[in-house]
């Protein structure tokens, strides 16, 4: 069975890649998910933040007014298990141990903290880069258009300083994610993530402050992306990759069938350990053997919606037949 994906210009043998988590930063533990079957590792995120801490250090960058209160406002520097110098030599460390493609991954929020690392990051010997936008919209000053014409700045210098193929990972919390694909597109960006999570404080009533814990993703984040890439597929020349929500055989069919061409998998890993990489490629192999699928291909994107006819008609009745599904005998 021919389960081969192409993602980002890399061929890999199978759509599932292991998202950016901490596992990456335990290079043993790379070693483990490559020998479970990783198609290919997104390293964990160098954050802007500690670039800029470690700038700090530096006295002709420490008066800089923006990195000064940029870091002001970050977390303690040690709270990063890597400075930005040690993650370069980890990146080296584990292209030099294993064979698949690593995918570096950069999270910032201004130009800044972006440039200088995508270079390094490629110099290290990253395959590719990740560039993963994590933006909360809290001034009301600040129009939409103009956090997006941000990113898209951003984009569009690193594509021009950097060789290797490079992702943006959005959230879906732009007016029109269709829009932001095509613009990126015409840019030059070699591919979409969909889509990052945000991971919201819980408020205290005793203490009246906030109650920070990670919630790791199950099954029922995927909906949210599966439609997000069944809109996209065939509707740009991006390479698509799901994050977040796949947890199950099912769950990577489903991406698949929606026109995924990778399939990012973390919290499942955090839970089960890297063997999930072997159990759920083996499934999506038996899937596709069931289906009479000579490859993965043949399926892919099968369940699009580029392949439905009046498009935004199609989206307001599939709107009012899920009002319409509610059975009130499922109250007794």
């Amino acid at each position: 069975m021919d389960l081969s994906t192409t993602y980002l210009g890399l061929t890999l043998p199978h759509p599932i890649v292991c998202g950016a988590s901490p596992l990456s930063a335990d290079l043993d533990m790379v070693a483990r998910l490559e020998d479970a079957g990783a198609a290919a590792i997104v390293m964990h995120s160098l954050f802007e933040e500690q670039i800029l801490k470690d700038a700090m250090r530096r006295p002709h960058v420490g008066r800089e007014s923006h990195t000064r209160a940029v870091v002001d406002r970050s977390p303690a520097l040690n709270t990063y298990r890597l400075s930005p110098g040690q993650y370069l030599e980890h990146l080296l460390r584990v292209k030099s141990r294993v064979r698949i493609p690593i995918i570096a991954s950069l999270n910032g929020t201004t130009p800044e903290g972006w440039l200088q690392y995508a270079r390094a990051l490629e110099r290290a010997g990253a395959d590719a880069l990740e560039l993963n936008f994590y933006h909360v919209a809290i001034d009301p000053a600040e129009a939409g258009h103009t956090i997006e014409q941000r990113l898209i700045d951003v984009v569009a210098v690193i594509k021009e300083s950097v060789s290797v193929p490079v992702a943006v990972k959005l959230s879906p919390f732009y007016s029109s994610v269709p829009n932001l694909a095509s613009r990126l597109e015409r840019i030059g960006a070699d591919g979409l993530v969909l889509f990052n999570r945000f991971y919201q404080a819980d408020i205290d009533p005793e203490t009246h402050g906030p109650i920070v814990n990670v919630q790791l993703s199950d099954s029922s984040d995927l909906l949210l992306r599966l439609h997000a890439i069944a809109i996209l597929c065939a509707r740009v020349r991006l390479s698509l990759a799901i994050s977040g929500g796949v947890h199950e055989p099912v769950d990577v069919v489903k991406a698949v069938l929606a026109g995924a061409d990778a399939v990012q998998i973390t919290s499942t890993l955090l839970r089960h350990g890297p063997s999930r990489l072997t159990y759920l490629r083996n499934e999506l192999e038996r899937w596709c053997e069931s289906q009479r699928a000579d490859s993965l291909a043949a399926v892919k994107g099968v369940a699009s919606l580029a392949r439905q006819s009046g498009l935004s008609r199609f989206e307001r009745d599939e709107y009012v037949s899920v009002l319409q599904s509610w059975n009130p005998d499922r109250l007794d």
